[in-house]
C-alpha cells in the first residue's frame, strides 16, 4: 500500500547533530530508515492522547527513537493502581501528574525530543485545536466516547489515528487512517450499550499486555512516518496472550460510514458521552433504573443497629477473596440468573459491586423478576473503603 507523505517535505531542511548520529546509529546504517528516515523522524510530531498503560510504553518508544515532537495529553494523576502496568511513571511520582511524570522520564530517555504538554481533559471542545499540528495521532484511551472523540478529530482533520486496546489478556490494534483506509466506526458504527463492556477497572488486565500492544502501536508510527512497510490499514490485530497467538481481521471502509462520507452526515464533534449514553465519571445509570440509593455510612449505620438486611455482593469470587462487607452474600452477576432464588423477595436487599456498574446491572435484572426491595450502595465496595472502613484492601 502507498504511504501519503504525512510530513509534506518538511524533514529536507531538518539535520542531526553530532550525538544525534551517535544515538541514533543503529537506526541510520539500517537501509530502510538511513539518514533520510531519521531527519523524518526529528521533523515528525506525534500526539499521545493518555500516558497510561499503552501511552507509556508507546511513548518511551518513540521518545528513544527520536520522533522530534511529542504531544502528551493527560488530565490525572498517577496512583498505586496504575503502577502494574503503566511502565512510564515509578512509585515516588504517585500523586503526580501523569503527563509532569510523563514528561520527566521521557526527557531523561531522549532530552533532543521535545514535549508539548496538554495537561486537560480532550473534549469536543479542545480536541481539533489539539490535533491538528501533529502528524500522527495515537490513541491510548480506555473509555468508547474519548475513542470515538478522537477518530472523528482525525478523520475531520484527515489525521492517521493508530489505535490499540486491552483488557485481560486480549489486545487490539490496527490503524484508522482515512486518508487511505476505514476509520473507528466502520469497526463500531455504534457504541455498545452502557455497562455492557466492563472497564480494566472492572474486570482487570495483565499488566505486560500493553507493553506489547502499546509498542506495536509506537511500531506502527514510526512506519507511517518513514513511509515504509505494510501498515495495519484495513486490518486488525488481535492479540491473546493466554494462548499466545495473533490473529488479523479485515475492517472494510464502509460508504456508510457518518464522517467520510460523500454526504456526511456528521461534519462536526458531537457529545461524545451522550452518543455513548455515559455521563460524568460515574458509572451510567441502566435505561429504566429507578432503584434507592444507599451511601455506605448509611449502610454502616443500619447494619450497627441490627437491622434485617440481605446485602447482595455480585462481584466475582476472586474479587470477594480481597475484600468483602462483613454479612454480605456473594453471588456474581454472570451466575445471577441462575441463582436468583437465593435472593428474597420479601426483604430489602441491597446490592453493591466494586463501584457501581454492575450493581446497576443487578437491579435491573431483578426488577424484571419482581423484585421491588431494591437499594444500590452507592460508589460500591470502593465507596465502602473510602467511607467506612479506609483499612481496607483496594484493588
Amino acid at each position: 500500500m502507498p504511504f501519503p507523505d504525512l510530513l509534506a517535505g518538511r524533514w529536507a531542511d531538518v539535520s542531526l547533530t553530532q550525538p544525534e548520529f551517535a544515538r541514533y546509529s543503529r537506526h541510520v546504517i539500517m537501509p530502510e530508515v538511513g539518514l533520510d528516515g531519521q531527519r523524518k523522524l526529528k521533523a515528525a510530531k506525534v500526539l499521545v492522547i493518555g500516558t497510561g498503560g499503552l501511552g507509556s510504553p508507546l511513548a518511551l518508544y518513540l521518545a528513544a527513537a527520536g520522533v522530534g515532537t511529542l504531544g502528551l495529553v493527560d488530565f490525572d494523576v498517577v496512583d498505586v493502581s496504575n503502577l502494574q502496568r503503566q511502565i512510564i511513571h515509578g512509585t515516588a511520582d504517585v500523586g503526580r501528574s501523569k503527563c509532569q511524570s510523563a514528561a520527566a522520564r521521557l526527557r531523561d530517555v531522549n532530552p533532543e525530543v521535545k514535549i508539548d504538554l496538554w495537561e486537560t481533559r480532550f473534549t469536543s471542545q479542545n480536541a481539533l485545536d489539539i490535533v491538528k499540528d501533529y502528524d500522527v495521532v495515537v490513541d491510548g484511551t480506555d473509555n468508547f466516547p474519548t475513542r470515538y472523540l478522537v477518530n472523528d478529530a482525525c478523520v475531520l482533520l484527515n489525521k492517521p489515528n493508530v489505535y490499540g486496546s486491552i483488557f485481560r489478556f486480549d489486545g487490539q490494534a490496527t490503524v484508522f487512517d482515512p486518508r487511505v483506509g476505514p476509520c473507528y466506526r466502520c469497526l463500531y458504527p455504534e457504541p455498545p450499550p452502557p455497562g455492557e463492556v466492563p472497564s480494566c477497572a472492572e474486570g482487570g488486565v495483565l499488566g505486560i499486555l500493553p507493553g506489547v500492544i502499546g509498542c506495536i502501536q509506537a511500531t506502527e508510527t514510526i512506519k507511517l512516518i518513514l513511509g515504509i512497510g505494510e501498515p495495519l490499514v484495513g486490518r486488525l490485530l488481535h492479540y491473546d496472550a493466554l494462548n499466545m497467538t495473533f490473529k488479523t481481521f479485515k475492517i472494510r471502509r464502509d460508504p456508510k460510514w457518518a464522517i467520510g462520507a460523500p454526504h456526511p452526515t456528521v461534519t462536526r464533534l458531537i457529545d461524545y458521552e451522550e452518543f455513548c449514553g455515559v455521563r460524568g465519571g460515574a458509572a451510567p445509570a441502566q435505561p429504566g433504573f429507578s432503584g434507592g440509593d444507599i451511601t455506605p455510612e448509611q449502610l454502616k449505620k443500619r447494619i450497627d443497629a441490627g437491622e434485617h438486611l440481605f446485602v447482595l455482593d455480585v462481584r466475582n469470587p476472586n474479587e470477594f477473596a480481597i475484600c468483602r462487607i462483613p454479612g454480605t452474600v456473594l453471588v456474581p452477576l454472570p451466575e445471577l440468573p441462575a441463582r436468583v432464588s437465593e435472593v428474597p423477595k420479601d426483604r430489602e436487599v441491597i446490592v453493591h459491586c466494586k463501584s457501581g456498574m454492575r450493581s446497576q446491572k443487578a437491579i435491573e435484572f431483578l426488577k424484571a423478576q419482581g423484585y421491588t426491595k431494591l437499594v444500590n450502595l452507592t460508589g460500591g465496595i470502593l465507596g465502602w473503603a473510602d467511607k467506612v472502613d479506609p483499612g481496607m484492601p483496594r484493588y
